[in-house]
């Protein structure tokens, strides 16, 4: 049966318009430097707990700091996964509404492949760790979580360090999906990793965090009156048993994107996103993994003990195995419901370097370890070995799959870049503008 000649034939992996296209890749930009300094403080870390002043690391990670009165005489270790956490999540907030009210996730049909991605990339890693483990030590199921997590800043130090051209379109779609893999994790950890729960003080956060949006819906910025309800409101989380990088993600979402119709420059949640997304990439994530990566081998019961440990090999085959069929597999699956072309240029060799480049698990991955096994104990520790050994193998292949292309992207990219009457705007965005219907 023949194809309706009016209806504009789909992508799965279309262009953006060129402002959208020019602020991904503002954001890329950052995180990619983030991911670089992610890098250097894992590898940092690493060394010092191998070395012979590993007790220096440990004692500095215990260090105890804050007020004893509000329970917040926390390690300096806590203060990096609650606190500057936070900070990572709020932003992650940010940049996920705005997908919802200006992005691609505002449209169902350019909303279900990311959305899809990320579901099956979480879902196939948690069924084989879940299947690798069971039956395993009592407490082994708990960390079934941790590999379904997609480290963004990662993913991108991983594309800088090989110097890969991949066209927009395919970077948007791991951004896309690292964003909405976001608002899973903190689902996940707000509704598995809950031990307790005090209703007071949950009850209470909601005042500050109240007061909070109605300041920033009335388009206030002045941070001597929104810092202090932010920090009431991680404050009073904190208190209430749920882990405190929830609440970064909710003061996100009170954050309206849409400027006003008659207000100058950008909405609220992009000027937000400019000042914090630094801060997150640049300081919190990597203060996080210097204080969450440091794992002693011999103190975790030797690397061959590790290795062999059920935890460990779950943890690897979720993140190299697992993500890589799970976003695969859910791509496949829209592109044969939605009878969509992959894009120009775009073949299924490209969705497997992605996929696989989704197995690079880091920071999140961390995060669900220490909450599901104890921070400090064998386990978590078996874990964190579990994810930087899976997340460099996925990290080795996606390299492998995604240079074999490079040449290909080059002259992709080449085409999105080029500028003929150099106005600032590339000619294939001018010509899309001009195609598209009226």
């Amino acid at each position: 049966m023949a194809g309706n000649p009016s209806r504009p034939h789909r992508f799965l992996f279309g262009r953006r318009s060129w402002p959208e296209t020019r602020r991904i890749g503002d954001v890329l930009r950052t995180e990619t430097v983030g991911g670089a300094l992610l890098l250097g403080a894992a590898v940092l870390a690493l060394v010092w707990a191998n070395s012979a002043w590993a007790s220096a690391y440990q004692d500095l990670g215990a260090l105890q700091v804050g007020p004893r009165a509000l329970h917040l005489d926390l390690t300096l270790a806590q203060w990096a996964a609650d606190g500057l956490l936070a900070i990572f999540f709020f932003v992650a907030g940010l940049e996920l509404k705005r997908e919802f009210v200006a992005g691609d996730l505002r449209d169902p049909r350019r909303a279900i492949m990311p959305i899809a991605a990320a579901l099956g990339g979480m879902a196939a890693p948690a069924l084989i760790y879940t299947a690798i483990n069971a039956g395993t030590a009592r407490g082994a199921l708990s960390g079934w979580a941790v590999p379904t997590a997609t480290d963004i800043a990662f993913a991108l130090a991983v594309l800088g360090v090989i110097a890969t051209h991949l066209p927009a379109a395919l970077r948007t779609f791991l951004l896309t999906l690292a964003v909405v893999d976001d608002l899973l994790a903190i689902v996940i950890i707000a509704v598995f990793y809950t031990s307790s729960l005090h209703l007071l003080p949950l009850l209470a956060a909601l005042v500050p965090l109240t007061g909070f949006a109605v300041l920033v819906q009335r388009r206030v910025r002045s941070w001597w009156l929104l810092l202090p309800l932010a920090a009431a409101t991680w404050t009073l989380v904190h208190a209430s048993g749920i882990h405190a990088t929830v609440a970064g993600v909710l003061l996100g979402f009170m954050v309206p994107v849409l400027r006003r119709a008659d207000g100058p420059g950008p909405g609220l949640a992009e000027h937000f996103e400019h000042r914090w997304r630094p801060l997150s990439a640049g300081v919190a994530v990597p203060v996080f993994a210097f204080f969450a990566a440091g794992v002693s081998l011999a103190g975790a019961g030797g690397l061959g003990a590790t290795l062999r440990d059920p935890v460990t090999i779950g943890i690897v085959a979720g993140l190299v195995l697992g993500k890589c069929v799970g976003v695969l597999a859910a791509t496949w699956l829209v592109q044969r419901a939605t009878r969509a072309s992959l894009g120009d240029g775009v073949s299924w060799w490209d969705v497997l370097g992605l996929s696989l480049l989704a197995g690079v698990g880091f920071t999140v991955s961390l995060l669900i370890g220490e909450l599901a096994f104890g921070a400090g104990s064998e386990k978590d520790e078996h874990a964190r070995i579990g994810i930087l050994a899976g997340s460099l193998i996925a990290a080795l292949l996606a390299t492998v799959v995604l240079r074999i292309r490079n040449r290909h992207y080059q002259r992709l990219r080449a085409v999105e870049e080029a500028d003929a009457d150099a106005d600032g705007v590339p000619d294939i965005y001018q010509r899309q503008d001009s195609d598209a219907p009226r």
